[in-house]
């Protein structure tokens, strides 16, 4: 009897909360939307699980070294990875490895609408530290603006770690719902004329135009936000892999096997990091809350910088201001986005292509972003 009632307290039936419930059906609800919905399921489905993993309950003071934030267990180990952001980088790589940069390169100044959807990260930073946040957490909150789950990850584990699950969940979640959470914003935001506006195609981009871009926009980047350097020196590089046409075996690495094992470890350790103690918290509704604020924000800046743009181009290379919300870097879903909704309108006129050069000028700005943050509000790390 003695063996059955250590057996017994031992188990999760003995030790289980409320919070343990609520956060086990949060991460349903993620694998639901990731595996049904097919929202970033690549995402969703590892963290949600991860969730699960998370808040399984057991007893705390036994020393059996189980939770991820126990010295030596498995999952502290696997932890390592978020914590001192060696996972993003590596994600990163792998993006660069799989992005065609052709559309940006065609049209240069679509690079100016990545960066005006980077004021969501900037206001969410204010916003932030209006609410309370010191200013490193409001810098790390402030990223999520950037629509970008690794520079996310990366910048808050540098600034605010006790936050990181809750931002990285938040940061996720959004870029998940870009289907559901940009069409209001676009449409509200431009005319019936405006969505029908029609651009030139895109101009066939050379070869060595392609070889040269990475090596030139890590240099520029990288002079202007070097605190950003493990994430862009990963996404030029890997784009250099891509385009060089003699690294074909590095690249398939880097956009395949590579990056899917990383997204596995990141995704399903930083879903366990939510534990019901450290994530149920009014802190953390204020952080969802300006999280969704953000991914308003930004789109709504990518939109309006582009119908500003439009005031002093020439008739015929104006640009069509739906493409602006491409702009945050939660690649190619927002350009997708922008496809579908310009569709609606005019079902000859394919912006798919458009839309990617704000897209990943997005990708770029996000990490340049985040590296400013680090700069300013790191220097005492």
């Amino acid at each position: 009897m003695n063996i059955l009632s250590d057996f017994i307290s031992y188990s999760g039936f003995a030790n289980v909360t409320w919070g343990h419930i609520v956060m086990i059906l949060l991460g349903c609800v993620l694998m639901y939307l990731g595996i049904a919905k097919s929202y970033e399921p690549l995402l969703l489905v590892p963290i949600g699980f991860g969730i699960l993993m998370g808040n399984i309950p057991f007893m705390q003071d036994a020393g059996m070294q189980l939770g991820i934030y126990e010295d030596g267990s498995v999952l502290n180990y696997l932890y390592f990875g978020v914590i001192k952001g060696i996972y993003p980088p590596l994600i990163f790589l792998g993006i660069g490895a799989m992005t065609d940069f052709s559309a940006l390169l065609s049209n240069p100044k679509m690079v100016l609408l990545g960066a005006a959807a980077q004021i969501g990260i900037f206001l969410t930073f204010l916003g932030a530290s209006w609410l309370g946040f010191t200013p490193m957490e409001a810098g790390a909150i402030g990223i999520i603006g950037g629509a970008d789950g690794p520079t996310a990850i990366f910048l808050s584990s540098r600034l605010a770690p006790h936050l990181m699950g809750v931002i990285a969940i938040s940061a996720y979640s959004y870029m998940a719902l870009v289907p559901i959470l940009q069409p209001p914003v676009m449409k509200l935001l431009t005319t019936p004329k405006e969505r029908v506006i029609k651009m030139k195609p895109v101009r066939n981009v050379p070869k060595v135009e392609k070889i040269l871009f990475p090596i030139i926009g890590f240099l520029l980047t990288a002079f202007i936000a070097p605190t950003a350097l493990p994430l862009l020196g990963m996404l030029f590089f890997g784009n250099l892999l891509k385009e060089s046409g003699v690294t074909d075996r590095l690249a398939d690495t880097a956009k395949n096997g590579l990056v899917n094992t990383v997204t596995i470890l990141l995704g399903l350790t930083v879903g366990a990091s939510t534990q019901a103690t450290t994530f149920l918290t009014w802190q953390a509704v204020g952080i969802f809350a300006l999280g969704a604020l953000s991914f308003i924000v930004a789109t709504a800046g990518g939109v309006l910088f582009a119908k500003l743009m439009n005031l002093f181009l020439k008739k015929g290379k104006k640009i069509n201001p739906l493409c602006g919300a491409a702009g945050v870097s939660a690649v190619p879903d927002s350009a997708r986005v922008v496809q579908h909704v310009g569709l609606e309108y005019d079902k000859t006129n394919y912006l798919l292509m458009h839309a990617m050069g704000p897209n990943v000028a997005g990708v770029i700005g996000s990490a340049v972003g985040a590296g400013i943050l680090l700069a300013v509000l790191g220097k005492g790390l």
